[in-house]
Parts: structure tokens; C-alpha cells; sequence
């Protein structure tokens, strides 16, 4: 009998994530992956897992899970409250879960996602060597749904002896180093001031496909349509509003809209709740 992860709940959007389907971009296929590897990462070392073994991103209002096996699991990411049962427990620590015991995890304080390691790691089937979920394309598992049983790979031995992790303290304003190019050109010379001089907010409406920002237009000296052309991660596109959007794991291969910058680092982007300020400074600012 396999052995498996109930999932009582899952909230508004939990999918399987590891760290990407690296290397198909030339045939259309993007990354995708958890949004903040390294969390994800550390959340494998803390039950014993190779740290690109499969697990659950979660996204803001948490989830409740039962495992048929005894576990070990480690929650990281956005502070929020954890119980295995009756029992408390700690973001950041590897908790022993009994067969049958009910995990849960409960909204994001701070933040807005949280990633969770189980031993053994979420064995779905991989596709083109990942067992990630992408939401745009549809490469990988769905969306976790409530009432779905995944199965969990063989049990990987004891954790490490680690007792406790220090996550990141939240912060009201991001920083995003910022490289422009490759379609700067097509920008009057006040929408790079504008982006680089102005403070931007996040908006209502993102996903893992990309964090779209709301402030100063960035107008175009370049009239017309470009044709589609490759996107990367961390690429900053400019629709015709003039508002800029960052694209994130998810992220289409090619676009159509001129792309003003790429940003260095967009993990900060998988914790931005909306409302949060964004700066952009060239990347040796």
C-alpha cells in the first residue's frame, strides 16, 4: 500500500513545487519551481530530504493535511501557526507527525506563502524531470484540491540534529536591484527616471506567473507592436497601461510587450502581500 498525504484542505492555492524544470526554455518550457527556492530548500534539509525533493507551496490562508505514515515535517516561509493534533509547533522546525494525526497550518501573519517539506518528499509523477507545478502552462500535477491523496516517496532516514531555524524578519518596502535593457530603447529617457525614482505598489492582481506593479506610467518613446520575443525570469514588461509587470517562476517563455529591465533577484516578490512598496535601484546601488 502506498503511503500518502491527505489533504483535508487546501486553501486557495497549493501546488507541488520543487526547485524547477531547469534547462527547456529553448523548447518553450519555462522553469516554474517554488517561488523562494532556498525556503523550500531548507524546509527539505530540516526532515532529512534531498533539497530537491518535492513539497507543498501554500499560499496565505495555510492548509490541514493526515498522513497514513508517520512523518517528519518542516514548515518555512511567512509566520503562521502550526499544530500536529492538539500539539503546537514552529515554523522553521522539523515536526514529528504520528499516522493519522491532523497537521495544520494556519493563515500568514506576514507574507503570503509558506512552504512545507514532508520526509520522503511528494512522490507525483515527474514531468520532464520535475514534479513542479505550472500554472500556465499546465506542465506537472494540477493544483492541490481538497480531498486529494499524494503519495510520499521512500522515508529518507532521521532528520538532522537542527533544533530551530530564524526565518526573515518582514519588511514594509522591497528593494529590487534592477538591470534595464533589452528594450530600454523603446522608453523616453523620464520612464527610466520614473522607475528608478519612484516608489511602485503591488497589486491585487498576481499569481505565480507575476507580481503586477500599480504607479507613475512608464511612457514609451516607440510607438507600435513588438514581435514576441524570449522572456526570462525577473524580465519587466510594460503593457500598454505603462504599468510594469514582473514576471516570476511561472512566467511565459515569450511576450509581446517591451521588456525595460530584468530584476536581479525576484524572491523577495513570493512574500509581497499586495500594498507592499517597491523600489527599483540599478544593481550596483
Amino acid at each position: 500500500m502506498t503511503d500518502l498525504i491527505e489533504v483535508r484542505r487546501a486553501g486557495p492555492l497549493t501546488t507541488v513545487q520543487d526547485l524547477g524544470r531547469r534547462g527547456y526554455a529553448h523548447l518553450g518550457v519555462p522553469r516554474s519551481g517554488a517561488l523562494d527556492p532556498a525556503a523550500l530548500a531548507l524546509a527539505n534539509r530540516l526532515v532529512g530530504n534531498p533539497v530537491s525533493a518535492a513539497g507543498l507551496e501554500i499560499t496565505l490562508t495555510g492548509c490541514e493535511l493526515r498522513p497514513t505514515r508517520a512523518v517528519t515535517v518542516a514548515v518555512t516561509g511567512a509566520d503562521a501557526d502550526v499544530r500536529v493534533g492538539p500539539r503546537p509547533g514552529d515554523v522553521g522546525r522539523a515536526l514529528a507527525v504520528p499516522a493519522g494525526a491532523v497537521l495544520r497550518l494556519g493563515p500568514a501573519r506576514d507574507g503570503l506563502r509558506n512552504w512545507l517539506a514532508v520526509s520522503g518528499g511528494i512522490a507525483v509523477e515527474p514531468v520532464l524531470g520535475s514534479r513542479a507545478t505550472d500554472t500556465l502552462s499546465g506542465l506537472g500535477p494540477p493544483p492541490v484540491r481538497d480531498g486529494d491523496r499524494l503519495p510520499l516517496g521512500p522515508w529518507p532516514g532521521p532528520p538532522p540534529p537542527v533544533d530551530v531555524t530564524v526565518g526573515r524578519p518582514p519588511t514594509g518596502e522591497l528593494r529590487l536591484a534592477l538591470r534595464p535593457g533589452p528594450r530600454a530603447d523603446w522608453f523616453t529617457p523620464d520612464a527610466l527616471d520614473r522607475l528608478f525614482g519612484t516608489p511602485y505598489t503591488v497589486s491585487p492582481v498576481g499569481d505565480r506567473v507575476g507580481a503586477r506593479l500599480t504607479g507613475a506610467p512608464l511612457p514609451r518613446s516607440v510607438a507600435g507592436e513588438l514581435p514576441s520575443e524570449g522572456i526570462v525570469l525577473g524580465a519587466v514588461q510594460v503593457p500598454a497601461d505603462g504599468q510594469p509587470l514582473v514576471f516570476l517562476a511561472d512566467h511565459p517563455t515569450t511576450g509581446g510587450y517591451p521588456v525595460i529591465g530584468v530584476v536581479d533577484d525576484v524572491t523577495a516578490l513570493a512574500q509581497a502581500r499586495p500594498g507592499t512598496t517597491v523600489r527599483f535601484h540599478g544593481p550596483q546601488r
